[in-house]
C-alpha cells in the first residue's frame, strides 16, 4: 500500500508522528510488532514544513562517536542548511520508530521529496 503525505504548512513533530505509526503498521487492523508492514510512505513539499526560528536556533542534534572528543553538535540551522529540510524530517521520523533490527528496514520505506 502506498501513502503520499502532503507537508506543506504542517508542524514537524506532527507530520513525523504521523508517518512513524504507518511505517509500523500501527494503524492496519493485521498490527504485529515483529513484522514490517507492506506499505510506502511518500512526503511531499519536505521544505515546507513550518518550525519557528526559536527551534531552528535552539535545537540541537547530538552525534557521538565512541572516542574521547567524539560528541558532534549541530543546530538546526546548521542542518537545514547543509542536508535540507529533509534530513531534519528523516531523524525525526527515525527517533520515533522502535530502536531494533527492525527500525533501518523501516526507514527503506520512506522516500522524502523537497
Amino acid at each position: 500500500m502506498e501513502y503520499t503525505i502532503d507537508a506543506q504548512n504542517k508542524k514537524l513533530g506532527r507530520v513525523a508522528s504521523e508517518v512513524a505509526i504507518i511505517l509500523m503498521g500501527k494503524n492496519r487492523v493485521d498490527f504485529v510488532r515483529n513484522a514490517i508492514p507492506d506499505v510506502k510512505v511518500k512526503i511531499s513539499n519536505a521544505g515546507k514544513i513550518f518550525t519557528t526560528n526559536k527551534k531552528m536556533d535552539d535545537k540541537i542534534y547530538k552525534n557521538y562517536s565512541g572516542y574521547p572528543g567524539g560528541l558532534r553538535e549541530r543546530s538546526m540551522k546548521k542542518v537545514i542548511s547543509d542536508k535540507g529540510m529533509k534530513e531534519v524530517l528523516r531523524i525525526a521520523i527515525k527517533g520515533m520508530l522502535p530502536k531494533n533490527k527492525l527500525r533501518d528496514r523501516m526507514m527503506q520505506n520512506l522516500i522524502i521529496t523537497e
